[in-house]
């Protein structure tokens, strides 16, 4: 049985699938593409403290805020902190973003594919096959240590909040 809540797009309804993971779950393991044919899993990042920063496509507003605004949190974490940032864009559209934004210090990965990702961690928006903005900090070991998944995807994130879950585990 698939589990559904729902969340809002400018105040009109969206239905998120998948489980609504809680702080000290198992991080569920995933497959995205780094490029076309290259792909990542959870194991990839094995050792260090995951910031996985989901936002529904790159090129809109909150979605490249969000993304500039943890580029400059990631020069300032260190080396055994890896910063992801997945969508559904394709990789071609990640990687030209990237480039023209000066984007050096999170990794971009994608969710097109399958949704994979978007299903395993309940962000996976039914009626667009987009991902809903989501913050995930994920400790060395694979356990989620913080959750944030918006209600109402044009919201920023609680930035502070996420970059402090990720300095409290270093």
């Amino acid at each position: 049985m698939t589990q559904e809540r729902q969340a809002s797009l400018k105040g009109n309804p969206i239905t998120l699938v998948g489980p609504q993971l809680q702080v000290g779950d198992k991080a569920p393991d995933f497959t995205l593409n780094k490029s076309l044919v290259d792909t990542v899993s959870l194991a990839d990042y094995g050792g260090k403290i995951k910031l996985i920063s989901v936002v529904p496509s790159i090129d809109t507003g909150v979605c490249d805020a969000q993304t500039r605004r943890f580029n400059e949190e990631a020069a300032k974490l260190g080396e055994n902190v890896a910063v992801l940032t997945v969508s559904v864009d394709l990789p071609f559209a990640q990687a030209r973003w990237c480039g023209a934004a000066g984007i050096d210090n999170v990794v971009l990965l994608s969710d097109y594919k399958s949704n994979e990702f978007g299903q395993a961690y309940g962000v996976l928006i039914k009626e667009l096959r987009l991902d809903m903005r989501a913050i995930f900090v994920i400790d060395a070991n694979d356990t989620i240590q913080y959750v944030e998944v918006l209600g109402e995807m044009t919201e920023h994130p609680n930035y502070e909040a996420a970059v402090e879950a990720v300095r409290a585990l270093q």
